[in-house]
């Protein structure tokens, strides 16, 4: 793609045009596309002082963001005179990654425009630039090899559905996977499409999934523990919480409680919408219902004696506390499953051992779920009919409902090592030390 740069520019600008009402109406109505323009489009990153060796690590959202922990401790444990940046490109991401890494520069990624790119680039000056999963950005990868950085995917993925729609235009494409030094996939079949589109060989190693290192699994971690004291959760409540949910999927485990709540006294049930701008929406929702509800934001704060039991709903109104929200979680539905957005990570309710369930529509984590549906570790519910019958079934057998648990909580404790392996494979990128 030799010169194909003032091409990409000219195409970017024809999409941004085209969307250009739509990203109005989202930064009017739901608050989205407000800041960070100097950096997305100028390039206006934070400069970097330092002459330590630099790793820029891009995380697109929130769950990349997620991902980027335990690599970050390893980094620092075997190159700790190395400086590690962290990018990403939604809001909900670049709030989290300030929250999680407060100790790290933190900045919106350039828009894939020359200029943007040069710009970021000779600011920041990395040694290496690590793209989670699936970053590929032509410009920002030739600007980043032009100023002699290296370039790696770790975590990659592609999906056969991403992969046809990318051989269509591999003519255009194998220059861009060509120019990367090291691809670290989840999976074989991964890894040979990959090879496929251009990536050299040499630089595919097949290194497992990353999510399941940055699972904790210890239910009495010291942040599930204040967050059940807050929410006033009692030792014989059964806690359902439907997380990273999207339209419709909040309704559905509402629907569920209400069936259930009457028969099951003990039965609490935690909402956590994927994103923040729905959280008012999630609580009209509850406000019709007529049921007693709280919102996290609303809890009090504890002063040593523990609170008295709030409702038995909960609405999570904050960004990066699912996590340990899923450690109070006996049962669990894992969103963005039931419509089409392709799921959300499902590794987390696994790590703790809870009843884990997520809908038909799981495509970007198709190996995981293969993974546990093999061991009879999770259980696909296709409707709101079956997620109340899931969580009734959970009710009435416990000792079920716990197997499903230990299956899962095994299955992720058999899957850790990835970010290591990862690790290993970055470091010769980085000069010596």
């Amino acid at each position: 793609m030799r010169g194909s740069g003032p091409i990409l520019n000219a195409v970017y600008l024809l999409l941004i045009l085209a969307g250009l009402p739509g990203f109005l109406w989202a930064a009017w109505r739901k608050g989205k596309y407000r800041e960070g323009y100097a950096e997305k489009f100028l390039g206006r990153v934070p400069p970097r002082m330092s002459e330590r060796p630099c790793v820029w690590l891009h995380a697109v959202s929130v769950g990349e963001v997620n991902l980027l922990g335990p690599l970050l401790q390893a980094i620092a444990h075997r190159r700790p005179n190395a400086e590690c940046v962290i990018s990403t490109t939604t809001q909900t991401g670049m709030a989290l990654a300030r929250k999680k890494y407060p100790e790290h520069s933190v900045f919106y990624c350039p828009l894939d425009f020359t200029w943007a790119a040069a710009e970021a680039l000779g600011r920041v000056r990395p040694d290496v630039l690590v793209l989670t999963e699936l970053e590929l950005w032509p410009n920002l990868i030739a600007a980043a090899r032009r100023r002699g950085a290296r370039v790696a995917v770790v975590n990659g993925r592609l999906s056969e559905r991403s992969f046809r729609g990318y051989r269509r235009i591999r003519f255009l494409l194998r220059r861009v996977f060509g120019q990367i030094d090291l691809v670290a996939v989840q999976d074989a079949s991964y890894a040979e499409r990959f090879v496929a589109l251009g990536a050299r060989p040499e630089t595919v190693h097949v290194t497992g999934s990353m999510k399941y290192d940055g699972a904790p699994t210890d239910r009495n971690n010291p942040a599930t523990r204040r967050l059940a004291e807050l929410a006033g959760f009692a030792l014989d409540d059964v806690v359902f919480l439907a997380g990273s949910t999207q339209e419709g999927e909040e309704e559905a485990a509402l629907a569920a409680f209400t069936e259930l709540a009457g028969e099951f006294p003990r039965l609490r049930l935690v909402l956590v919408p994927r994103h923040p701008e729905r959280f008012d929406a999630v609580g009209r929702l509850l406000d019709r219902s007529g049921a007693a509800w709280v919102r996290r934001s609303q809890l009090p704060a504890i002063d040593g004696a523990r609170p008295a039991p709030a409702a038995r709903i909960l609405l999570v109104d904050s960004v990066g506390e699912l996590g340990a929200w899923w450690g109070a979680a006996h049962v669990a539905f894992v969103g963005g499953s039931l419509g089409s957005r392709g799921g959300q990570n499902m590794i987390e309710p696994a790590a703790y051992g809870a009843a884990v369930s997520f809908g038909p529509n799981t495509r970007n984590f198709r190996d995981i779920v293969a993974a546990l549906r093999a061991r009879d570790a999770a259980v696909v519910v296709a409707d709101r009919a079956e997620l109340a019958a899931f969580v009734r079934r959970c009710l009435e057998q416990p000792h079920w409902a716990a197997e499903l648990g230990n299956r899962a909580r095994r299955h992720v404790g058999q899957q850790l090592g990835a970010t290591e392996r990862t690790v290993k494979l970055l470091e010769p990128l980085l000069p010596a030390a």
